[in-house]
């Protein structure tokens, strides 16, 4: 099963694999003291289209569409997490506010609608 969260919320024992889905580290997390399997930093959306979307809610099919042609690009990742959630917890770890509009909501959604 693929759940998200982000980087700022407690560990559970049913997040199972925590991959972090962003670009840059967290702020004001030291990297020893996030508790993640993975780093994807290249799975995460270009600058340019993260700084165009900046979580605007009407931008939001917009920004999947063209996150879904940059998600093609790691297809290799994208394949890594969906095999790796299969019969298994797999959590996607985001640091933006925005729990309902941010890179791992669009990631999770690419991978269920494949």
């Amino acid at each position: 099963m693929l759940k998200i969260k982000r980087v700022y919320d407690d560990v559970s024992e049913q997040d199972g694999k925590r991959i972090l889905v962003d670009g840059v580290w967290p702020r004001g997390i030291k990297k020893e003291d996030l508790q993640h399997d993975e780093w994807y930093k290249d799975i995460a959306p270009s600058t340019d289209l993260r700084k165009w979307f900046d979580h605007d809610p009407d931008k939001w099919e917009a920004f999947k569409k063209k996150y879904k042609k940059e998600l093609k690009e790691h297809q290799y990742l994208v394949d890594d997490i969906k095999k790796a959630s299969d019969g298994h917890n797999v959590t996607l770890l985001y640091s933006a506010k925005d729990t309902e509009y941010n890179q791992a909501a669009a990631i999770k959604e690419y991978i269920e609608d494949k």
